[in-house]
């Protein structure tokens, strides 16, 4: 179960067009009215916040509409109520109220709309910085029809590289340090199977720790003492979660810099000034 990055960032295969994508967005987070974000955004939503002059919602559409691979975007938890702008074919769907609950009302509506579709780009409305070239790198290197969930993560040396002062929280493993990133390829039906690991798992996201402990004592054991490499943790989580899933190490950190906390707005407001 191969976690390294494969082909060249952001470059096709001569002679191998890669197929187009289905995207969903979820932009149903709320910033709680303790954060120093909440003033600066529309009504407390998260997906509103503005960087570099714009929304972070908006910044992630552009790269999508930016993308030839990306034929159709569903918005999933912003009221319906708020415009946004997207050239590519656009549905917007209502907050079902949690996060799992958005991406299966994402892959059913999906599912409904071409029943030939059988997996969709995954995209968090909080990582501003993504590119089209890096939804290019993604849809090259998800290419296994078969795998459930391609689950992005970064390793601290290139995060910390691309932002110093980022202070992402890492999981250490025996071959290396990772955070997770908001940016995933996931198998439609996979998506509809009941499992009710998999709503703690996406509500425990921002916490490795507690993700590993959910997944069994041998797991965090083996993080904890550092006697797992990246191979064998994935391979332990997919048996215990009974799916078919890789981790796919890239070599964007911008997949994994989400906008939680005000030393990371300005990283990003700074960065996107420039573009």
């Amino acid at each position: 179960m191969d976690g390294r990055p494969g082909r060249p960032p952001g470059h096709e295969t001569a002679g191998s067009p890669l197929m187009t994508w289905d995207a969903i967005i979820t932009a149903g987070g709320r910033l709680p009215p303790s954060s120093p974000l909440y003033l600066h955004a529309q009504d407390g939503l998260k997906a509103l916040l503005p960087v570099a002059g714009k929304p972070m919602l908006q910044w992630v559409l552009d790269a999508l509409n930016g993308s030839p691979l990306v034929r159709h975007i569903t918005l999933i938890g912003l009221p319906l109520t708020i415009p946004v702008a997207s050239n590519k074919p656009l549905t917007r769907l209502a907050d079902q109220g949690d996060m799992l609950a958005n991406i299966i009302s994402g892959a059913r509506h999906i599912l409904e709309r071409d029943p030939s579709q059988s997996r969709a780009l995954l995209v968090s409305s909080d990582i501003p910085g993504i590119s089209p070239a890096m939804i290019g790198w993604l849809a090259q290197n998800a290419s296994d029809p078969q795998v459930d969930l391609y689950y992005t993560i970064i390793e601290r040396r290139v995060m910390e590289q691309r932002f110093p002062a980022s202070r992402r929280t890492y999981l250490r493993l025996k071959d290396c340090e990772v955070c997770g990133g908001d940016m995933h390829v996931f198998r439609l039906r996979a998506a509809l199977e009941k499992d009710p690991l998999w709503k703690q798992i996406i509500d425990q996201r921002k916490n490795p720790f507690r993700q590993a402990s959910m997944i069994g004592f041998g797991t965090l054991l083996g993080i904890l003492t550092r006697s797992l490499t990246l191979d064998q943790t994935v391979d332990q989580v997919c048996r215990r979660l009974k799916i078919n899933a890789r981790a796919l190490m890239t070599p964007y950190a911008e997949m994994g810099m989400d906008v939680d906390k005000p030393h990371q707005f300005e990283i990003m407001h700074q960065e996107l000034s420039l573009r």
